[in-house]
C-alpha cells in the first residue's frame, strides 16, 4: 500500500511539473514573501531502536511495523532562504523485541512495544532560490517527544512481563525535501532521519536483569516520509 500511494505521488508530480514547464507559468509568486504562514502533514514511519551493549553475548533483536505520522507546521521567515518551523503532531508505530540471549519460551524472550508520540520538532528550514515551480530546502533541529505509551510508572518491570519506557524525550531530526508550487496549493514532500538524544529505557529493579542489565543505551531511531500542504 506505502509503495502504491508513493508512486501515485511521484507520477501526479512529474506530470504536474511537466504540465508548468510546458505552460511557463508560475504559481504563488508571493508565498515566499509572507512573514508566517502554515500547513498541515501526514506520512509514514519506520522506526527501531539503536541499542549498545555493556557486555559481550547479548543481543537484542528488533522487528518494527511501518508507522503513519501527521500534524500541523508554523513557518516562520527569518530571510529570504531562512525559516524556523514548529512541527507538532503524532506519529505511532509497534515494534516487536526478542532478546535472543534469554533462554526460555517466547513469554520470557518476546516483548512487543507500542509507541506513540506527541513530537513537536523545532527546526531550521534552508531554502535554495526557487528555479520556476519548485524549491528545494534541508532541514534539521530538535524535538521533545511525549510517550503516550510509556509505562514508566509502572511498578512491575519485565519479570512480571513489562518493558519500560521514559515519558519525555528529546530527539534531532535531519532531512531533506522540495517545495512543489502547483496551482491551488504547495505540495512539500521530504524525507527525515530522526534519532533519540537521551536514554529512554526504564531499567527494571532489579540490576542484574537479563532484559535491561547487559544494556547501555537505548534510544529510538527512524525514518520519516512527511507529506506537507501549504
Amino acid at each position: 500500500m506505502r509503495k502504491v500511494v508513493a508512486i501515485t505521488i511521484l507520477i501526479f508530480t512529474i506530470n504536474s511539473l511537466q504540465a508548468q514547464k510546458r505552460r511557463g507559468v508560475e504559481y504563488h509568486q508571493n508565498w515566499d514573501k509572507q512573514k508566517v504562514f502554515w500547513g498541515y502533514y501526514l506520512g509514514f514511519n519506520k522506526k527501531d531502536y539503536k541499542i549498545t551493549y555493556l557486555t559481550d553475548n547479548v543481543n537484542v533483536e528488533v522487528a518494527s511495523t511501518a508507522g503513519f505520522n501527521v500534524g500541523l507546521i508554523g513557518n516562520l521567515r527569518l530571510h529570504e532562504n531562512v525559516s524556523i518551523r514548529l512541527e507538532p503532531g503524532l506519529s505511532s508505530n509497534t515494534k516487536t523485541l526478542t532478546f535472543n540471549h534469554i533462554i526460555g519460551d517466547d513469554k520470557d524472550r518476546v516483548r512487543e512495544v507500542n509507541s506513540t508520540y506527541l513530537r513537536v520538532p523545532l527546526l531550521l528550514k534552508l531554502n535554495t532560490d526557487r528555479y520556476n515551480n519548485i524549491r528545494p530546502y534541508i532541514v534539521g533541529g530538535i524535538s521533545y517527544d511525549y510517550n503516550f505509551s510509556s509505562n514508566q510508572n509502572n511498578p512491575d518491570d519485565n519479570y512480571d512481563g513489562e518493558f519500560r519506557m521514559k515519558k519525555n524525550n528529546f530527539m534531532y531530526e535531519i532531512g531533506a525535501g522540495i517545495d512543489i508550487y502547483l496551482p491551488y496549493f504547495i505540495f512539500s514532500p521530504s524525507i527525515r532521519g530522526v534519532f533519540a538524544i537521551n536514554d529512554e529505557l526504564i531499567r527494571d529493579n532489579n540490576p542484574n536483569s537479563p532484559w535491561t542489565g547487559p544494556i547501555d543505551y537505548f534510544g529510538t531511531r527512524g525514518i520519516f516520509l512527511k507529506l506537507a500542504f501549504h
